[in-house]
């Protein structure tokens, strides 16, 4: 790639200031060229020798407002907010004119969040600048502080219409329609911006965005194809046309998509699990498998993936090969409610009542408040004769559910199996007002209680 005369030059001066620091030798350069090595240390990170480029640039150009700029830039960057205010004041007396005083004046004051001063000093600079789209983006920035979503858009549509390749203010105004859930205007503006500029990979790619959070899967899809035929190493793209190929249902070219990333870039876990997912669709098993255990090995700490490859053998009602993998799951994050409540599913329907109880007892110490994870867990409580503990249990759940028949009919139950009846009556009730055709729970449940004639009684005289 040829460089231009202009990058030459640039180059040719940072290796020359570069071989003076070196040789301790003074090289005389004029303060644009400072200006430039100091701002490319700046945007480097290296602060230590933007500053000796600053001592020498202003010992060698005493009266450069340029240089003195920067230097207000650096007082700022170091957050020395006083002494930077009282050099551009010192500019100001000079140059009234200059937009950067203003410019820098209104990052002083931003610094101070002091946004709307900001604003005023910006509204100034836009007077004095030939680079109207920098100080729009600036203003739309400072509105964004202010959590002025409207006129911060606004800004930022301005800054585009003086610099439609300003890709910043692109993402920026699409922020702003999507936070004030403006998806349409966003995609009409959009399409508006793409008449302009139509080989612009990330208007097509953020047009594509909006469609699939709209759900019209077949323009995003369609957008999607723009942004990678103008870029066909756009990783972003090709993830998100997978995606939505997904969504209707079109496996084959969601895997096409999702293996063109891994082409493009390492395996990431969430391709390698789309891959299994959509694989897992078609009835590939043996590579759905293959691509679940590449996602768990990619990274270990992904739920969905050990989720993914244990919900696999599930469905195929290999409970051992299930099991298997929820335990290695579990040797990794053994406070993992989702394992957990898989961990009690499988030793269940293995008859492991035991195991079973003790997965739903961690899934619910894990943060696992689902009424199905309560309702297993005193199921199984109650199988096992741990009446006491199955009555804590439904207590504690009613705390999450405190209208649920399910619960109420339960404790009646127990409370009737250890013969407290008056507390069997009063759930016995709740049950009853809350969902009377539930009744017949008792009868699945606890069949010994719904055999009782003071039962069946007590059921007939609270029928609505």
């Amino acid at each position: 790639m040829q460089l231009s005369n202009e990058e030459e030059d640039y180059n040719l001066s940072l290796s020359k200031f570069e071989s003076m620091l070196k040789t301790n030798k003074v090289f005389f350069f004029d303060s644009e060229e400072f200006e430039e090595i100091i701002l490319h240390y700046l945007d480097m990170g290296k602060a230590s020798l933007a500053k000796k480029a600053l001592k020498l640039a202003l010992e060698q150009h005493p009266r450069s407002t340029g240089l003195k700029l920067v230097q207000v830039e650096m007082l700022v960057y170091d957050d020395k907010l006083e002494l930077a205010e009282k050099l551009l004041n010192e500019l100001y007396a000079i140059e009234p004119n200059n937009e950067e005083i203003y410019i820098q004046k209104a990052n002083i004051c931003s610094k101070r969040d002091q946004h709307e001063k900001a604003v005023e000093l910006l509204k100034i600079a836009l007077q004095y600048t030939d680079d109207l789209a920098d100080v729009y983006n600036l203003i739309g920035m400072e509105y964004l502080f202010m959590d002025n979503f409207e006129l911060a858009k606004t800004n930022f549509i301005n800054c585009l219409e003086e610099d439609l390749e300003d890709q910043s203010a692109l993402y920026n105004v699409v922020y702003c329609f999507e936070f004030l859930d403006q998806n349409q205007d966003a995609i009409a503006f959009l399409k508006s911006y793409i008449d302009k500029k139509p080989y612009s990979e990330i208007a097509w790619h953020q047009l594509g965005r909006l469609h699939y959070s709209e759900k019209e899967y077949q323009d995003a899809i369609r957008a999607f194809e723009y942004a990678t035929l103008i870029d066909d190493e756009f990783l972003g793209a090709f993830m998100e046309k997978a995606k939505a190929y997904e969504r209707l249902k079109k496996y084959e070219e969601a895997i096409e998509s999702y293996s063109r990333t891994i082409e493009l870039d390492d395996a990431t876990s969430y391709a390698l699990l789309r891959l299994g997912k959509c694989h897992e669709k078609l009835g590939n098993s043996a590579l759905a498998i293959k691509f679940y255990n590449q996602t768990v090995h990619e990274d270990p700490l992904l739920d969905k993936g050990w989720i993914a490859i244990t919900d696999f053998y599930v469905r195929l009602k290999n409970y051992q090969k299930a099991l298997f993998f929820v335990n290695k799951a579990l040797a990794i994050d053994n406070q993992n409610r989702l394992y957990w409540k898989r961990y009690a599913s499988i030793n269940k329907q293995m008859n492991f009542f035991e195991e079973a109880e003790f997965g739903y007892r961690k899934a619910v110490e894990f943060g696992e408040t689902g009424l199905e994870t309560w309702l297993f867990w005193v199921d199984i409580l109650q199988f096992l004769g741990e009446f006491e503990s199955a009555v804590q249990t439904l207590l504690q759940a009613s705390e999450y559910f405190p209208e649920e028949n399910e619960i109420e009919y339960r404790l009646a139950g127990i409370y009737y199996m250890i013969s407290d009846a008056t507390k069997a009556k009063f759930h016995l009730s709740n049950g009853l007002r809350l969902n009377f055709e539930n009744h017949t729970l008792l009868e699945e449940l606890f069949p010994v209680v719904w055999a009782k004639k003071s039962v069946q009684n007590y059921i007939t005289k609270n029928r609505k």
